[in-house]
């Protein structure tokens, strides 16, 4: 199969595997709402969270997960001389990262499935962030191919960060004085 095919199949699993990544967040928060909800509304939005939950991570984000880290070590082998440079190792470092952070979705899956919520609702929004800092760091890192770039590149992370932890902030008042 030729570079740019696998190239492609690496992104496309990459858009795939993130998707997965900030949607099972998302239903991570409405699974933790449903068990702080009475009985009735609890046994019928647990059942249908759990399986959406469970379909989208079987099926989807763990698949994409893997078929990610297939085509990229294949894309790394057409470009082995990357590996001798800085932007490279940054990047898998924040690859790396990002396994770290799907293996911990993983736990926060499974404990949800089982009915317990360690986390609340606003701690997993906050939790949801962190797949899109990591985003930008890789793409910035794989574009730019330049570790400098990268100074200026955490300096905008660190800025990103602040803005969303802002605008949760911003989201939660707004739920509440709704909800009143």
């Amino acid at each position: 199969m030729g570079f740019e095919y696998i190239k492609s199949l690496h992104i496309i699993f990459v858009v795939t595997w993130f998707a997965g990544l900030f949607y099972i967040v998302r239903l991570f928060i409405y699974q933790t709402e449903a068990l702080q909800k009475p009985a009735p509304e609890r046994s019928i939005l647990k059942p249908q969270l759990d399986l959406m939950s469970s379909r989208l991570w079987y099926i989807i984000t763990w698949p994409s997960a893997l078929l990610t880290l297939l085509f990229g070590t294949w894309v790394l082998t057409y470009r082995w001389g990357y590996m001798e440079q800085g932007f490279m190792h940054a990047k898998l470092g924040f690859v790396f990262l990002l396994y770290v952070y799907h293996g911990f979705c993983h736990v926060l899956f499974k404990e949800l499935q089982a009915g317990k919520a360690r986390w609340t609702s606003t701690q997993l929004r906050i939790w949801n962030e962190a797949s899109t800092i990591l985003l930008f760091a890789i793409v910035f890192l794989i574009v730019l191919k330049n570790t400098l770039s990268m100074v200026w590149g955490v300096l905008a992370l660190i800025g990103l960060a602040i803005l969303l932890m802002l605008g949760i902030q911003l989201y939660k008042k707004y739920r509440i004085k709704k909800e009143q």
